[in-house]
């Protein structure tokens, strides 16, 4: 049982290495997405560099392959091993922001790069149990709506899987294991997230949405205040 346990954690952290939008954005546009924006291969900053179709295409596809690293676990451990598939799951993760397929030496160091891991983290919540993708799916888009910060969506739903997990394990409907995953889930979303969360605390994340536009006309009014301002002083 041992061996099918670890061939599954491996099998998770390599699914989670597939570097989706690195791909998508050489079939699109042949760039190296890891030289433009934040550098990340996730669905944001590939939308940002190939376009909205490029974008969802890639999040849709690091969904899928972090629950299909559940899948994997649970069809080679028999669905018997709550903790494997919460583990592969968070290896999914971990493969997706720290690839082994993106290997980089910088300043001597070897680094390895990816993505920030909120579509995978919501795929691996998806694959533990399906219905989750129903109730933290709307709550995430309302969240990026209200908020407009990408980053505080991503951290979101993780912590949306967790309180899921938590009420349908005290419940005796699912097991606590479910909740060691999204602990485990945040954790990597966080440390990944390490620059926004330094740039959210200092007021200089970018916004997105309506926000983003809201902030942009109110700039170009107070512009123009400012300029119809100096007019009125020189004349």
């Amino acid at each position: 049982m041992w061996v099918r346990s670890v061939t599954a954690l491996i099998a998770a952290y390599l699914l989670g290495s597939i570097p989706v939008g690195l791909l998508m954005v050489r079939l699109v546009r042949g760039r190296d997405i890891t030289k433009w924006y934040s550098g990340r291969t996730g669905g944001t900053n590939v939308m940002r560099v190939a376009g909205v179709w490029a974008g969802s295409g890639t999040a849709i596809a690091d969904v899928l392959k972090a629950a299909g690293a559940v899948w994997v676990a649970r069809a080679l451990t028999g669905g018997g091993e709550p903790w494997i598939e919460a583990i592969a799951g968070a290896l999914a993760i971990l493969g997706h922001n720290h690839s082994i397929f993106l290997i980089q030496r910088e300043d001597g160091k070897i680094r390895l790069r990816g993505g920030a891991g909120g579509a995978c983290s919501f795929g691996a919540a998806v694959g533990l149990w399906p219905p989750a993708g129903l109730i933290i799916l709307p709550l995430v888009g309302a969240i990026f709506y209200g908020i407009g910060y990408a980053s505080v969506t991503t951290m979101s739903v993780s912590i949306m899987a967790g309180i899921i997990f938590a009420i349908r394990a005290a419940l005796g409907l699912g097991p606590w294991a479910y909740v060691g995953y999204a602990i485990l889930a945040e954790l990597l979303v966080i440390w990944a997230l390490r620059p926004n969360i330094k740039r959210l605390l200092k007021g200089d994340e970018r916004l997105v949405g309506w926000r983003a536009r809201k902030k942009i006309k109110e700039e170009h009014e107070k512009s123009g205040q400012e300029t119809d301002l100096t007019e009125s002083e020189e004349s």
